[in-house]
């Protein structure tokens, strides 16, 4: 009852706003299911019912209001959830996907509350990897390029002058006695000149906590982690035992770059990214590169086909993984998919795809999706 409560306070809030001429409020949303075919997963394969692979589902309010002058107030409410079961997402958050407020001008726009860091503002667009297959996200998503967000973020975002854009964000981490624990900052910045488009972020998080903690062996596979043992193998019944599945692994801190360009040519837009993530903890520090290259291909103003490829490297380690993806629009609002993607890890990794599957046995893993998403 209580989140009905709050939901029609919002939608009264929702009447308010549209009834003022130089104010607004939309509701928003979408809804993306379907059933996935998976080559292994703890030793054997599934067929099963997914959802929010291409697109997250969620439903959402978003508004301004023109306080004169140029200025304008400006919030996001969006919230998560599973269609297949009606459960909240992002732990069972109301509006765990964003929930900040701010004010923007003609010259640059400052938020608050929970959103996406700057690599989803500036840089994740450019991973093809993940525009042909929902499931070809970079291991584990430990670069960010698969949109995450942060709590207690302060950013600040410049209007576009000339196709340069840039912006700044701090996240505090609310410990107290320290302004370091559990913080994160980062800057970054896009050019978009013509048919090209270019973007750098750095991010630093300092212990990082909640959804953005780590579990090495859900993630990537791997059995060792910054020299710690982060998963065991019955030697007889070859059955894992993730060591940080409940209570993830706790580092000093992980460091993002992100690098990304793209070009359109007729209709055809081209691709690279590169990620390098560096974790310190225990008094080692280890990284995580990614090459992520491919292209989209709007074939007809209804169907689209994607390809995409990437290559990861983490203390010896390999990933090669291949996405392809075709979409046909029955409308503007909907639209079914077909994605399929192959993962191959080196010798001694248990290839998992993104971070969305148990891993495989093996070193391969391979998904095939069929999904229907609609707009809202």
């Amino acid at each position: 009852m209580r989140t009905i409560r709050r939901i029609a306070a919002l939608v009264g809030v929702a009447a308010t706003g549209l009834a003022h001429a130089q104010s607004s409020v939309t509701l928003y949303g979408v809804i993306d299911v379907g059933p996935t075919f998976v080559s292994n997963e703890g030793g054997a394969h599934n067929i099963k019912m997914d959802d929010s692979i291409a697109s997250g589902d969620r439903w959402g309010l978003k508004g301004t209001e023109d306080l004169g002058g140029g200025l304008k107030a400006i919030f996001t409410l969006e919230n998560g959830f599973d269609a297949l079961n009606g459960q909240l997402r992002q732990g069972g958050r109301e509006f765990g996907r964003q929930a900040w407020v701010g004010l923007q001008n003609e010259y640059a726009a400052i938020t608050i509350g929970r959103q996406y860091d700057l690599i989803y503002d500036y840089t994740a667009n450019y991973a093809m990897s993940a525009w042909a297959s929902g499931y070809a996200t970079h291991q584990g998503d430990l670069d960010r390029m698969g949109w995450e967000r942060l709590d207690n973020v302060v950013k600040i975002k410049s209007a576009d002058f000339h196709g340069l854009q840039g912006g700044a964000m701090y996240s505090f981490g609310n410990v107290a006695g320290s302004l370091h624990q559990q913080s994160a900052w980062s800057a970054g910045g896009q050019y978009n000149h013509g048919a090209f488009s270019a973007g750098a972020v750095y991010l630093r998080m300092n212990n990082p906590y909640g959804s953005n903690a780590i579990d090495p062996y859900a993630s990537m596979g791997v059995s060792s982690f910054l020299g710690q043992t982060t998963a065991t193998r019955n030697p007889v019944t070859g059955q894992v035992t993730d060591l940080f599945a409940s209570t993830p692994l706790q580092i000093d801190s992980q460091s993002v770059l992100t690098l990304g360009a793209s070009y359109v040519m007729s209709n055809v837009t081209y691709g690279v990214a590169y990620s390098d993530v560096w974790f310190k903890g225990f008094g080692r520090t280890s990284a995580l590169r990614t090459y992520d290259t491919g292209a989209s291909w709007q074939v007809t103003p209804s169907f689209n086909a994607a390809a995409g490829y990437f290559y990861s490297t983490f203390e010896g380690h390999h990933y090669n993984e291949a996405s392809l993806g075709f979409d046909y629009a029955f409308s503007k609002r909907t639209d079914v998919y077909l994605q399929s993607s192959y993962l191959r890890a080196s010798s001694g990794v248990d290839a998992v795809q993104g971070y969305l599957f148990t891993p495989s046995t093996t070193s391969t893993q391979t998904s095939v999706r069929i999904g229907l998403r609609h707009r809202f």
